[in-house]
């Protein structure tokens, strides 16, 4: 398709031309007239009458989103239309897990950019607990795929095109475990994860993280972090000075880093759980009984932005409650919520796209102005960022209506990606096998304990007794074969589903027939089991191996694949064993397979009464009940 720009084209011309492959347009003196007008209002128009096109906008963003609009309504042969959207939020965007072993390549990153910016979405924020360099740190993100000043300049500058600000979202407090684990920095560490405070090395170090990883950005906006930090002074510090309140060392450490953020002219946000935990007699932050006490409102700095996370809440009074105890710290705090793509290869569509809508409603209802999604990549990130793509369009659809015209988001996920809902909805069916509920509300991850599970113990074995896991998987690798077109930019994010279902239709229950087998003395069964259904679960194991990493390699750095491949390569060492024990047993060189004699137990504990499966976010929990490595106490 042809257009012609018309009007003052200068700010927008060099987006436009970075989206002329995947949006299959070019631009020519001979294509349908467009012009483009700046306006002083917030609301955006895009219209389209007598042959004429016309788009007016105010910011950057809108006039990519307005675009995209233009060309899919002409694309549908539309002969007339107008549209106008007013944006809801000031800031919205997605926030980039980079840390957890996955780093986006800078192509893929772009990629990524372009998608959002015809969403209309005009803000990332990218996660890096120590994945950016800084000056006379060498231990700093080693070996970890870190970004470079230039790598991040050339995405922010990327971004910049398109009015997209990055924000770079580190930690200043906790979740710094795998800078700390180094000797070569002990001096800064108090805990596994958590900075040693009274220590002026540690705000040397603060002040060379804030500085460097600011550098290379436009935004003067930073995210400090401060999450989870419960193990704040009580390893090194508890006993180098003894024991102090945590709230006290809290105030008294985000002053201090607050005033590095000013000096360089910065302003901070932060996560505002540690606040409410504390408050909290439970310890749950999210209590609607919780009351802040003054001392905590009194003591908490007003020159940072408080950011609400929650990621799994239905019920828009929920957030609403929560949102309002935020406001009594004087301040509309900003809100983060989360698509589901962590701790599975699954992504939880079923809660997160109810989740979202709750939240945001909220939101809107509660006069939040910045908001976020979390794509986190918690135990090594088997998933990726862009199976969350569906999740991003239900934002960008809240970003610009005040409620939802579900036909229209439908179109606007076609159009964005060239996929369309459904095929994103069987990434969700990967984790809701037979057993549980439709929405996967109480978020079971059998895509990830179902692969890494030890055919030879069944840890989950119990949890999907007398479902039939297998025919479930079978259907579902053929459902997913069957929506493919390999022609389509996307295609390549449904291989490694379609290539795991494949080898959950064997893998699942293989635990429970082989200790079937072995129970009722079925030698043909065991014999089955290892000369044909072990070796071919391995072969599928490969065939998935292969395709996810592909995948890696076309979405990340490399670094932090090894880890996969370790968790690939254990499991097909394991199946070689398994097939080891049961030949032993057979051919009568042992008695007893020791690991089948052992009593089947949950492991989680009341889950067969649940419309759950169960959860585990760890695999080394998952692969064994044994030891992986010594965990000393916390410090």
């Amino acid at each position: 398709m042809n257009i012609k720009l018309i009007g003052d084209v200068s700010s927008v011309i060099s987006g436009l031309s970075q989206l002329q492959k995947e949006l299959r347009f070019t631009i020519s003196e001979e294509g349908v007239p467009l012009i483009i007008e700046k306006q002083d209002q917030v609301k955006l128009s895009v219209s389209y009458e007598a042959g004429e096109g016309k788009i007016m906008y105010r910011d950057q963003v809108h006039f990519f989103r307005a675009f995209s609009l233009f060309l899919d309504k002409l694309k549908r042969k539309q002969s007339s239309f107008r549209i106008e959207e007013e944006p809801q939020f000031s800031t919205i965007g997605p926030m980039f897990d980079l840390s957890r072993n996955a780093v986006l390549k800078i192509d893929s990153f772009k990629d990524m950019i372009r998608k959002l910016a015809i969403m209309g979405l005009n803000s990332a924020m990218l996660y890096m607990e120590d994945t950016y360099e800084i000056q006379n740190e060498p231990y700093f993100g080693y070996m970890r795929g870190r970004y470079s000043q230039a790598e991040l300049k050339e995405l922010d500058d990327y971004a910049d095109q398109y009015g997209i600000e990055l924000i770079p979202c580190i930690q200043t407090l906790a979740h710094l475990e795998e800078f700390l684990k180094w000797s070569a920095v002990a001096h800064y560490k108090d805990t596994r994860g958590a900075l040693l405070l009274e220590n002026e090395d540690t705000y040397s170090l603060i002040e060379n993280m804030i500085t460097s990883v600011t550098a290379p950005f436009r935004s003067n906006r930073i995210h400090i972090g401060m999450d989870e930090a419960e193990e704040l002074g009580r390893g090194v510090f508890l006993n180098k000075n003894g024991y102090k309140p945590c709230f006290e060392l809290m105030a008294t450490h985000l002053e201090r880093v607050l005033e590095i953020v000013e000096k360089h002219g910065l302003e901070a946000m932060m996560w505002s759980d540690m606040f409410l935990k504390l408050a909290s007699t439970s310890g749950d932050q999210y209590s609607a009984s919780t009351e802040i006490p003054e001392y905590i409102i009194e003591q908490t700095p007003k020159n940072v932005q408080l950011m609400y996370w929650q990621y799994n809440a239905t019920d828009k009074s929920h957030y609403t409650e929560i949102l309002k105890k935020h406001k009594a710290f004087g301040r509309t705090p900003a809100f983060a919520g989360g698509i589901w793509v962590w701790n599975t290869f699954a992504t939880n569509y079923g809660l997160s796209l109810q989740a979202t809508t709750a939240a945001l409603s909220a939101c809107k209802e509660e006069g939040v102005k910045d908001v976020y999604v979390t794509l986190w990549g918690d135990d090594g990130y088997e998933n990726n960022p862009f199976n969350a793509l569906l999740g991003l369009q239900l934002y960008a659809e809240h970003a610009y209506s005040v409620e939802v015209n579900m036909e229209k988001f439908r179109d606007r996920v076609k159009f964005c990606t060239g996929l369309e809902e459904d095929f994103f909805m069987l990434l969700n069916a990967l984790d809701t096998p037979p057993g549980v509920e439709e929405n996967n509300k109480e978020q079971t991850n059998p895509s990830k304990f179902l692969l890494w599970q030890d055919p030879l113990l069944g840890l989950f074995d119990k949890h999907i007794e007398g479902y039939n896991v297998q025919n479930y998987y079978e259907r579902l690798s053929l459902e997913i074969k069957s929506i493919r077109n390999h022609g389509e930019t996307l295609d390549y994010l449904f291989d490694v589903p379609e290539k795991l279902s494949t080898v959950l239709s064997l893998k699942a229950d293989v635990g429970i027939r082989i200790k079937k087998a072995y129970d009722e003395k079925d030698i043909k069964g065991l014999n089955r089991l290892a000369e044909e259904e072990l070796p071919e679960i391995s072969a599928r194991l490969e065939d998935l191996r292969m395709a996810h990493r592909n995948q890696w390699f076309k979405i990340n750095k490399p670094f932090g694949w090894e880890v996969i491949d370790i968790r690939y390569g254990g499991l097909k060492n394991r199946i070689d064993t398994t097939v080891a024990r049961i030949n032993d047993f057979v051919e009568e060189r042992i008695e007893h397979i020791e690991e089948l004699e052992q009593e089947r137990l949950y492991f989680v504990p009341g889950v067969e009464e649940s419309t759950s499966l169960g959860w585990c976010s760890y695999y080394y929990r998952i692969a064994s009940p044994n030891v992986f490595f010594h965990v000393l106490p916390i410090y």
